[in-house]
């Protein structure tokens, strides 16, 4: 197989594979922000990052290094900003690295470009880093780039498979099974099993503070309880993601 990974490739060979037809480049996004007591700080990029070396190992791409930054945690999805360790982007900052890294990537010669997001509060940042970069690009852009978050690839079949008592929604899922399960899959050896808290599901409010009530949120900072999270459970998740991002690509990319 060929090495996958941007950074441990030579310039050259880089320039050759890039500029192949058909060639596709993935840049996981992700966060450093608290993931309870059981899962590293990097979850979300070390996710994304995995998810886009599945895939593009099955359709011969490329992976660069992630944008291990992501924007600014809230309570009702990341747990928010008051947790030791989480190191976030305002707005500007994010949207302006987004747009430098896509037109970066329309410079190499990459024609196929995407975003694999695996932090949920960095969704319209990435798409508006994106949108300058192709307004700046002209009205023919070089590039074609699509952003997507990871688990919208999840079925429905799936997610009854994985909660059998019923899906709590995936804002509430930080650091619960979804996470905690891909973790056992790709990385086991960074998840503390014996710390799994068994806090949530959190109750929110339908409004939000500013500032934030921090006692909304559980002080593990894990919204919804992890408990039944099992690497079997990361396998199913993994294998359909891989099998239909990958058709997703062909499709859109040929």
């Amino acid at each position: 197989m060929k090495p996958i990974h941007m950074n441990r490739l030579s310039w050259p060979d880089y320039r050759d594979r890039v500029q192949k037809e058909g060639a596709t480049v993935f840049l996981p996004c992700g966060a450093t922000e608290q993931h309870g007591p059981h899962l590293p700080l990097g979850t979300d990029h070390l996710l994304s990052a995995a998810v886009a070396e599945s895939v593009a190992a099955r359709i011969d791409g490329i992976v660069a290094p992630p944008l291990a930054y992501g924007y600014k945690s809230q309570p009702k999805c990341g747990g928010g900003q008051h947790f030791c360790g989480t190191t976030s982007l305002d707005a500007a900052t994010l949207i302006g690295q987004v747009r430098d890294t896509v037109r970066e990537f329309a410079r190499h010669g990459v024609k196929n470009l995407v975003l694999c997001n695996g932090h949920y509060e960095n969704q319209w940042f990435l798409t508006e880093g994106i949108d300058l970069a192709i307004r700046e690009l002209g009205a023919n852009p070089p590039i074609k780039v699509m952003r997507m978050e990871y688990w919208d690839f999840f079925t429905t079949p799936t997610l009854d498979r994985i909660f059998p008592e019923g899906f709590p929604g995936y804002a509430l899922e930080h650091a619960a099974v979804l996470e905690t399960s891909m973790m056992l899959h790709y990385h086991p050896d960074l998840v503390r099993l014996d710390l799994i808290p068994d806090d949530g599901p959190a109750d929110f409010p339908p409004y939000d503070l500013y500032p934030p009530n921090t006692e909304w949120v559980p002080p593990s900072g894990v919204l919804s309880s992890a408990k039944a999270a099992t690497k079997e459970k990361g396998g199913w998740m993994v294998e359909e993601l891989t099998d239909r991002i990958a058709a997703t690509l062909r499709k859109e990319f040929g």
